[in-house]
């Protein structure tokens, strides 16, 4: 594979985010702008790719990199075969209703698929006024009947890409059920209105459950929701749930890392956004202080979190936020584990074809039973 890479301050930051296994941008889920004169550049082919290995290095830091990477042959036969697939890296805006109606095709076709590999019953429900999806395991053993997940779905904070893909295969493999919060989406709803809506749907589930009972979990923009619920909960002295899964997010709003400016949402394939001083997902941040410790809890004071797994990968564009994020907590005291795939993209435990997507949401499932009671 060949690649340029260019580091450099605050890309679009999570601009690159995910709408997870869309093959969109977080970017690319705003309104396009106004047209302006000016000429989008060619899409990369091979002869104006980068042939040899090179770097430059600015005085104030900034690398212009360009890298030949081949795919890890220890990855599966068909992790290997996803990498292969070609992606433009020319910058396509996807209007907002547009993102969120391929969002929506994504999703029903991604809990078909799942539910082929993991079986489980799907309803809808409302709690503490906010909609839920209820996905129930065939079977639940009778030391889960009173256990209940948490789930805070992915999709970039204006859509919804994972109340099937993140909550069919772990209900499955936990034997648990799970309750997806579809909380209140940006841009219509900036922070805290998705804070405040996964807080009401925890504040409703404790008057039927022990706070050892539930656990709360999410990928994406749901593992950044979940460590700022968990900072919120601290903050209002209400019982932290018994675990934490933070899958592929952050907790700073303000200072992006590297992995940001490396990979875009299918880790070297695709669109990766002109470095800038914009806010980092700034339709979902609105007029919020990017240090605001609820909306960034690298900033909180994480003293006391609940045993908290931490998952993401090689190619994934918020490595650099998940361990950081993961850094902050042991900094804290807080028993936080970390657990990263070689070589493969953002949240690609989405897919039920990979062997290593089944690996991680059995870990995952593992993680946060072990810690109910």
């Amino acid at each position: 594979m060949k690649l340029v890479l260019g580091q450099s301050c605050l890309a679009c930051a999570v601009c690159v985010l995910s709408g997870l296994g869309m093959g969109q941008a977080w970017g690319q889920a705003q309104p396009a702008p106004p047209s302006t004169n000016k000429v989008a550049p060619a899409a990369t082919t091979a002869a104006t790719a980068v042939s040899h290995n090179s770097s430059y290095i600015e005085p104030n830091g900034t690398a212009h990199v360009g890298r030949i990477v081949p795919v890890p042959q220890s990855l599966s036969p068909q992790a290997q075969a996803s990498q292969r697939r070609p992606a433009t890296d020319a910058d396509v805006p996807m209007p907002l209703e547009k993102r969120r109606a391929t969002t929506d095709t994504y999703t029903a076709r991604a809990e078909k698929q799942w539910r082929k590999v993991c079986p489980v019953t799907v309803s809808n429900d409302t709690v503490a006024g906010v909609p839920v999806r209820r996905i129930t395991p065939l079977h639940v053993p009778k030391a889960n009947a009173d256990k209940v997940l948490l789930d805070l779905h992915g999709g970039g904070f204006d859509s919804d890409s994972g109340s099937f893909t993140e909550t069919i295969p772990i209900a499955y493999y936990a034997r648990v059920p799970v309750v997806a919060a579809l909380y209140r989406l940006a841009p219509e709803n900036p922070f805290p209105a998705a804070v405040d809506d996964a807080v009401a749907v925890y504040r409703e589930l404790l008057k039927t459950h022990k706070p050892e009972q539930i656990a709360i979990y999410g990928t994406s923009a749901g593992a950044i929701l979940t460590g700022e619920m968990a900072v919120k909960l601290k903050q209002l002295s209400l019982p932290e749930p018994a675990a934490l899964g933070i899958f592929s997010g952050f907790g700073d709003f303000a200072r992006p890392g590297d992995s940001i400016h490396l990979y875009g949402l299918r880790g070297f394939s695709g669109y990766l956004a002109t470095p800038s001083d914009e806010r980092i997902l700034s339709p979902y941040v609105g007029s919020a202080d990017t240090k605001d410790p609820v909306l960034s809890p690298i900033y909180a004071d994480l003293k006391g979190m609940p045993p908290t797994l931490f998952v993401t990968s090689g190619r994934d564009l918020l490595l650099s936020g998940t361990i950081d994020l993961h850094r902050a907590f042991l900094r804290a005291g807080d028993d936080a584990r970390l657990m990263v795939f070689d070589g493969l993209p953002h949240a690609f435990w989405y897919d039920p074809e990979l062997p290593e997507s089944i690996e991680a949401n059995r870990a995952m499932s593992k993680f946060l039973v072990e810690h109910l009671k």
